[in-house]
């Protein structure tokens, strides 16, 4: 004799933790219940280190940084931990311990059980103790090889999921033409194609190792006057248009990337990190980008300074 069984949806089980529901429809229903203060704290990060013996993460407190009180922070969440990995050498098997406890940390801290994002500095490598080394940009460039740049990436993206890392801080996607630039090592060359060919070919292998791909720094960091750093941008919006965005909305576009992060500079006296008309209208309305927006390092602070 068969009988017939109900299956029935606990009720009180909160619809962000229903696997049966889509992803989107679990997050809308998880931000409709997070507080203001919730969701700005998922707008924060904290740069910290690894313990080398496996301890929980400590923060690392820095010039533009105030003093952290993770246990100020926890019950509310936290959004990001700044490389934990890259900021003072550690085992890689103890610092994914680390940074495990302290994953568990945080989740515990709030009450929707959020962890934090782990990212890490990845241009031509995991940048961490012991991870493998890869050539400068420069030399992707002059390969003219996307699928070996795409290989290169996947192998990058894959030692740092090994380890729990989630964002990988590249490709570097500025176009340079002034030598003088004290970064030119990080850049793939001075054809916004040939960057945008090759940048492209990146994300697509640090994203096919489940690493979301950050692209810097948007945009004109490269073309700062006189080549000093952090200068200001002297260039209108047609070179701007034709050289420096060109390699982005390629790797939006063709490659997927799921994250951008702003440039340092300022263009005709507007910020980048505060530029509306880039970062919305462009970036969102006309391009439709749909990911995550970025800062670099300090540039919220710079913009408070």
């Amino acid at each position: 004799m068969t009988h017939n069984v109900a299956v029935t949806t606990d009720s009180t089980t909160p619809l962000w933790r229903d696997t049966t529901l889509g992803h989107e429809a679990r997050a809308d229903a998880l931000v409709a219940e997070m507080t203001l203060q919730e969701k700005v704290a998922q707008l924060f990060g904290v740069w910290v280190g690894a313990s080398d013996e496996g301890g929980e993460v400590a923060p690392y407190q820095h010039e533009m940084e105030e003093v952290v009180d993770l246990e100020a922070l926890l019950p509310h969440g936290l959004g990001q931990l700044t490389r934990p990995f890259g900021t003072a050498p550690v085992d890689p098997a103890l610092g994914a311990l680390s940074l495990l406890r302290t994953q568990r940390r945080i989740a515990a801290g709030n009450r929707f059980g959020i962890p934090a994002v782990a990212h890490e500095e990845c241009l031509a490598g995991f940048a961490a103790w012991g991870a493998t080394a890869y050539p400068v940009p420069l030399s992707w460039g002059a390969t003219f090889d996307p699928a070996l740049v795409r290989r290169m990436a996947g192998a990058i993206g894959q030692d740092m999921r090994s380890v729990g890392v989630h964002q990988g801080l590249a490709p570097v996607l500025d176009v340079v033409r002034d030598a003088r630039w004290g970064r030119v090592e990080e850049t793939i060359g001075e054809d916004p194609y040939l960057v945008g060919t090759l940048g492209t070919a990146y994300v697509q292998g640090l994203e096919s190792a489940g690493v979301v791909a950050t692209l810097k720094h948007f945009v004109g960091y490269s073309a700062s006057r006189a080549g000093r750093n952090l200068a200001p941008v002297g260039m209108g919006p047609r070179e701007r248009a034709d050289v420096m965005l060109l390699p982005f909305e390629m790797a939006l576009r063709e490659g997927g990337a799921r994250s951008v992060m702003h440039a340092y500079t300022d263009t005709d006296g507007v910020p980048s990190a505060a530029d509306e008309q880039l970062l919305t209208g462009l970036l969102r309305d006309t391009w439709g980008f749909t990911g995550t927006v970025v800062a670099d390092y300090f540039g919220v602070g710079f913009l408070k300074t």
